[in-house]
């Protein structure tokens, strides 16, 4: 499965929407994608959770013109400014979306109802206070594009040494996945309004992600006692983090772009 963070959805979708490029219907029908449905909670000037299209609303009252990602992991507070509260939430749940223009940011907390076989995803977003701070660790598009072509070398190298570079089902079926995904147009792999650059690191950062996640879930193969399986693991982190900063760099470069244009 490809990766495609929840906050990247809400993000690249909802600066679509602050930018005048898609109706507010579009923006909240690409964000809950398949869930069954996510509300926010904790906005200014509401008292209870409220739907998403009256959240982007309000968001944009509240004068917010952009929507940063925040793919943060232990040790690695990957687009993140503060405060310790926020930060910990965000950690907590691997992601988190940085409003621009408010202190504000936003944490999903998915839950699973319904019987087995029958299963829907609901999110509540909370929405917390944020420091106005630069974001930590967040590369251009440019250097994450060079980390990247870097990474996937390093990636296919290590896995090939594990024995774990897509070989069995799951692997060829995950692969066969990336593969059709990366024939859909750039509109199915970003919102409107980012530059084609984005689309091509998001494109290569989720390939070298599905490697490493290829990785991590192999059950068989070389890699198979427990000091092996840390040793792997061990040799993918670096290459794990490059794909998270070029995910948060794709994901971001709308907002980037045009703060650059205002310059």
């Amino acid at each position: 499965m490809l990766f495609e963070p929840r906050s990247g959805r809400l993000a690249a979708w909802g600066n679509a929407l602050l930018a005048g490029l898609v109706s507010p219907d579009e923006a909240v029908l690409s964000i809950v994608g398949e869930d069954a449905v996510h509300r926010v909670e904790g906005l200014p000037g509401e008292s209870g959770p409220v739907g998403l299209t009256l959240a982007l609303g309000r968001l944009r009252a509240l004068g917010v013109t952009g929507l940063r990602v925040a793919l943060p992991a232990p040790g690695h507070p990957l687009g993140l400014s503060g405060p310790p509260e926020f930060n910990a939430r965000a950690l907590d749940a691997e992601e988190a979306v940085l409003a621009v223009g408010a202190a504000v940011g936003l944490v999903p907390e998915v839950y699973e109802v319904g019987p087995k076989g029958d299963v829907h995803t609901t999110v509540t977003w909370h929405c917390l206070p944020v420091r106005e701070a630069p974001p930590a660790d967040v590369p251009s598009l440019g250097e994450a594009e060079r980390e990247l072509a870097e990474a996937l070398r390093e990636a296919t190298v290590v896995l090939t040494r594990l024995d774990v570079a897509g070989s069995g089902p799951v692997a060829q079926a995950a692969l066969s996945a990336y593969r059709a995904r990366a024939e859909a147009s750039a509109r199915d792999v970003l919102a409107p309004g980012y530059p084609p650059r984005a689309v091509r690191v998001l494109s290569l950062a989720q390939r070298v992600d599905l490697m490493v996640s290829l990785a991590y879930e192999r059950g068989h193969g070389a890699a198979v006692a427990a000091s092996e399986m840390a040793a792997r693991a061990e040799a993918l982190r670096p290459v794990e983090r490059v794909a998270r900063r070029a995910l948060v760099a794709a994901y971001n470069s709308a907002v980037e772009e045009r703060e650059r244009g205002r310059d």
